[in-house]
C-alpha cells in the first residue's frame, strides 16, 4: 500500500452526534443517516471478502528521514502550544462530530504501509506506535476506518470537521493534549502528498487519516483519503 499511499485506518463510528443542541443533533442524525447509507452500501463486498475497508494504508516510516514540511502548519496567528512528552495515547475526542473513541497502537506491515485496526472493533481508532505520540513533537498520525461492511465506522463524518475544531487526545500519564484543526484535505490516494502528510515538522501536530470519494467496486477500495491537519493549542496534565 506504499504505492497506493496512505490508507490509515478508519475505524468505526463512534459516538452519537454532539448533544449541545436540538437542532444540531439533528443536523448530525440526519448527515449520519444519509452518510451511513451511503457509505455502508459502498463498502458492501459482493465476494464476501474483506479487502472493502476503506482503510488508508500509510508509510510513516518514509518521513521520519524527511525535511521539515511546511504546507497546512498553523499560522502566525495560530496558538501553538510547547510540545510534550511522549506518552501513549488512550482516546480521542472530537466534539463537533460526536467522536470519542479508543486508541490502538498500529505498525507497518511486510509491505511498508500501515495496518489498519481492526475490522472487528470499527469504533476504535490506531495512532502509529513508531511515530511521534500526539503532543509530542513532530506529525502523529491517527487513522480509522469510515465504515465496514457492517455498518458506519468512527470516521464516518470525518470529512464534515471544519477548520477550527477541536480534537483532544487523553494520554497515559494522565495529560490530555488538544489540538486545533488547520484544514481538511481530499487527495486522491494514487496521488497522495507522502511529504505533506507524513513529513516532520517544528511542532506538535496531529493527522488524522481516514478513506473517502467514489467506492471502486473492482477494487474494492475507496479512492480518496481524507486528511484533518491540526496543530497541538494547549495542553493539561
Amino acid at each position: 500500500m506504499a504505492e497506493q499511499h496512505p490508507q490509515p485506518g478508519e475505524p468505526a463510528p463512534e459516538s452519537a452526534p454532539v448533544r449541545d443542541s436540538g437542532s444540531r443533533i439533528l443536523r448530525w442524525a440526519a448527515a449520519a443517516a444519509i452518510l451511513g447509507t451511503l457509505l455502508v452500501y459502498n463498502s458492501l463486498n459482493p465476494s464476501g471478502s474483506d479487502t472493502a475497508n476503506g482503510v488508508p494504508a500509510a508509510p510513516p516510516a518514509a518521513a521520519a528521514s524527511s525535511t521539515p514540511g511546511s504546507a497546512d502548519a498553523p499560522s502566525a496567528a495560530s496558538t501553538t502550544a510547547p510540545a510534550m512528552t511522549r506518552s501513549v495515547p488512550t482516546r480521542l475526542s472530537i466534539p463537533s462530530i460526536g467522536v470519542d473513541a479508543a486508541f490502538v497502537p498500529l505498525s507497518l506491515g511486510a509491505d511498508g504501509t500501515l495496518t489498519p485496526p481492526p475490522m472487528s472493533t470499527p469504533n476504535v481508532v490506531g495512532y502509529y506506535a513508531d511515530g511521534p505520540t500526539p503532543g509530542e513533537k513532530g506529525p502523529a498520525i491517527v487513522a480509522g476506518h469510515v465504515d465496514t461492511k457492517t455498518g458506519p465506522a468512527v470516521f464516518l463524518l470525518l470529512s464534515l470537521v471544519k477548520p477550527g475544531a477541536t480534537a483532544s487526545v487523553t494520554r497515559a500519564d494522565g495529560s490530555t493534549a488538544t489540538f486545533k484543526v488547520d484544514s481538511v484535505q481530499t487527495y486522491s490516494k494514487a496521488e497522495f502528498p507522502d511529504q505533506k502528510v507524513y513529513g516532520d515538522t517544528a511542532d506538535a501536530q496531529l493527522r488524522i487519516i481516514t478513506c473517502g470519494g467514489t467506492f471502486d467496486k473492482t477494487k474494492q477500495d475507496y479512492k480518496d483519503n481524507v486528511v484533518v491537519f491540526a496543530h497541538l493549542a494547549s495542553s493539561k496534565s
